[in-house]
C-alpha cells in the first residue's frame, strides 16, 4: 500500500520515468510471446526456436538495467533524514524499490499480452489481414503455465535485480546527536554541500575492464579463424558469423561497461593537468566526482553504439532482411541504453545542485559554470567516440572475412 501511495503521489518526471519502464517491459514481454508463438508453429525447429530465445536475453537484459538505473533515482528509495524514524530503513527502502519496479514492469507485461493476444485474434477479428498468424501460431492454444512464466520473467528479475544492487551496504555512521544531519546521513548520499568538490578516488574496475576488453578481441581474432562448421545464422536475416565472434563481443561489451567509471575519472584528472585554470579546474574534479555515476552507462552507450557502427559496416552495400521483431529487440537495447545515460546525467545535475549554488553565492560567474559543462561534454565526447570507433572497426574485422 505504501508504494502505491508514493507512485500515485510521486511528480510527473517521477511517472515519465516508470512509463519507460513500463514501456521496455512491454516491448520485451512481446519478443518473449512472438518467440514462444514460433516455437508453437515450428515444433521440428527447436533449434531456431532456441536460438531466437536466445537472442531475447540482449533485450531483458537492457530492460532490467533500465529499471535498476530508474529504481536507482526514484525519489522514494532516495536516502533522506527521517525516513527511518517512520520504518523506512535502507533495508526497507530496497524493498519499496523492488516493489515499484515490479508493478511497472509487471504493467507492461500485462500490455503486450493483451498486444500479442489481439494480434492472434483472441480478442476479436484477425487484424493485420492474418500476416502474423504464422508467426504468432493463432491456430493453436497457449499453454498457460508457459505463457505465465514468460510475462512474469521481466518483473521477477527486474524486481530482485532492484533489489540486490540496491540493498544497504555498511551500516550508516552516528556521528552526532540524534536528530542531527550528521547522525542521520545515509552513506550513500553524496550530496552534501559540506564536501563541495573533494577529491575522489579512482574506480577499481578499470584492470578488470581492460581484461575482459582485451580477451573479447582476441576471442573474435581467433573465431574468425574457426572452421566455417562452427558458424551461427543469425535471426531474422543477419549475417551467419562464428559463435565465437558473438561471444567476444558480449565480453567486449562488459569490459567497456567496468571501465567506463575509471575512464571518466582519468579524463577528469586529465583537464586538471599542467596548470588547470578555474574552468578546467571545475570541470575535472565535477568529473572526478561523477565517474561512479555516469561512467558506466557511458560504457554501455559506448559499447551499444560500437555494435551499430560494426553492424552498419557490415551491411555497406546491402539491405538485410531484419524484420520488425529484430528490430524491435535493437531499438530496446539502444533505447534503455539512451534512457540510462540520460536518468544518469539528470541525476548528477541533481547531485551537484547545491554545489552549484555554494558556487554561485561564492560569486562564481555563471558563464564559467557553464563553460565547464561545455568542457566536460567535449572531453568526454574526445574520449569516447575513438574509443567507440575503434572498437567497431575492430568487432567488424571478423564478421566481414
Amino acid at each position: 500500500m505504501l508504494a502505491l501511495r508514493l507512485a500515485r503521489g510521486a511528480r510527473p518526471s517521477v511517472q515519465a520515468r516508470r512509463l519507460l519502464v513500463t514501456v521496455a517491459s512491454a516491448g520485451t514481454g512481446f519478443l518473449l510471446l512472438c518467440t514462444f508463438g514460433y516455437a508453437l508453429g515450428h515444433p521440428g525447429a527447436a533449434f531456431g526456436s532456441s536460438l531466437r530465445l536466445a537472442w531475447c536475453a540482449a533485450p531483458l537484459a537492457a530492460t532490467v538495467y533500465l529499471a535498476v538505473a530508474v529504481a536507482r533515482t526514484d525519489p522514494a528509495t532516495r536516502p533522506r533524514p527521517g525516513l527511518s524514524a517512520v520504518g523506512l530503513g535502507p533495508g526497507r527502502r530496497s524493498v519499496l524499490a523492488a516493489v515499484s519496479t515490479a508493478a511497472a514492469c509487471a504493467l507492461g507485461s500485462l500490455i503486450a499480452l493483451t498486444v500479442f493476444l489481439h494480434l492472434r485474434g483472441d480478442l476479436g477479428a484477425l487484424p493485420l489481414g492474418g500476416a502474423a498468424d504464422a508467426l504468432l501460431a493463432a491456430d493453436q492454444d497457449l499453454p498457460f503455465a508457459a505463457t505465465l512464466t514468460l510475462l512474469t520473467l521481466v518483473p521477477v528479475t527486474a524486481s530482485v535485480t532492484a533489489a540486490l544492487l540496491l540493498r544497504p551496504r555498511g551500516r550508516p555512521a552516528a556521528t552526532g546527536r540524534p536528530g542531527t544531519r550528521a547522525a542521520t546521513r545515509d552513506p550513500g548520499d553524496d550530496t552534501d554541500p559540506d564536501r563541495p568538490l573533494m577529491p575522489s578516488a579512482t574506480p577499481t574496475g578499470l584492470p578488470w575492464g581492460v581484461a575482459l576488453l582485451a580477451a573479447g578481441l582476441a576471442v573474435e581474432s581467433y573465431a574468425s579463424r574457426s572452421d566455417a562448421a562452427l558458424g551461427l545464422r543469425l535471426p531474422g536475416g543477419l549475417a551467419s558469423g562464428p559463435l565465437g565472434v558473438l561471444v567476444g563481443w558480449a565480453c567486449t561489451a562488459v569490459g567497456l561497461a567496468l571501465a567506463g567509471p575509471a575512464l571518466v575519472h582519468g579524463c577528469g584528472r586529465a583537464l586538471q593537468a599542467v596548470r588547470p585554470g578555474a574552468v578546467r579546474l571545475l570541470a575535472g574534479r565535477v568529473l572526478q566526482q561523477e565517474a561512479r555515476r555516469i561512467g558506466r552507462p557511458l560504457g554501455v552507450v559506448c559499447a551499444v553504439v560500437s555494435g551499430a557502427f560494426a553492424a552498419a559496416a557490415l551491411y555497406t552495400g546491402s539491405e538485410p532482411d531484419t524484420g520488425p521483431l529484430s528490430a524491435l529487440g535493437a531499438a530496446l537495447v539502444v533505447g534503455c541504453a539512451l534512457a540510462a545515460l540520460v536518468l544518469a546525467a539528470v541525476e548528477a545535475k541533481h547531485a551537484r545542485s547545491q554545489t552549484t549554488a555554494a558556487l554561485l553565492r561564492l560569486g562564481a560567474p555563471a558563464v564559467v559554470l557553464r563553460a565547464a559543462v561545455a568542457l566536460r561534454a567535449v572531453a568526454l565526447c574526445a574520449l569516447f567516440a575513438p574509443l567507440t570507433w575503434g572498437i567497431a572497426e575492430l568487432a567488424a574485422a571478423p564478421l566481414g572475412r
